[in-house]
């Protein structure tokens, strides 16, 4: 059953993709951390997950990750603030993020993500399948952009 879940990604890599897309996890939730990065690598993912808000920016600029998935409340630096600090970066700022929140669900949050380059957000709790479908989905509009980019 699950199989069918992480199909996309297989396809991908059968098709010829020489490596796995690297997903950034960040959250400050240890245990949420860790059940994400199991779930993904399952999933055929490469993971790099970290609790500590002020590493993100150096760990991504190093590793150049596909996808960043972002928890917003954290501390002392949030989600926000590193959301804005990617959308500023050369090396970071095409790379899609899917903001992880139970707290910002009011119209003006949603605003503030889009102002910082969050595209997409997922309310915790969440089903896995949920995540792995947002995960697809921006992954798979990436690949299309550059694909068209080259035509």
């Amino acid at each position: 059953m699950t199989s069918a879940v992480f199909e996309p990604q297989q396809d991908l890599q059968a098709a010829g993709s020489k490596t796995k897309p690297l997903i950034m996890i960040v959250d400050d939730n240890v245990e949420l951390l860790e059940e994400l990065e199991n779930l993904l690598k399952l999933g055929g993912y490469d993971v790099i997950a970290i609790s500590d808000g002020t590493k993100v920016m150096e760990t991504a600029l190093k590793d150049k990750p596909d996808l960043i998935l972002l928890d917003l409340k954290m501390s002392p630096k949030s989600g926000f603030q590193i959301a804005d600090e990617a959308r500023y970066s050369m090396l970071l700022k095409g790379v899609p993020i899917i903001a992880m929140t139970g707290f910002f669900t009011e119209k003006q949050h949603f605003l503030m993500m889009k102002l910082c380059g969050i595209k997409t957000s997922i309310l915790k709790p969440f089903r896995p399948l949920n995540l792995i479908t947002k995960i697809e989905f921006a992954l798979g509009n990436r690949l299309e952009e550059y694909e068209t980019d080259g035509t």
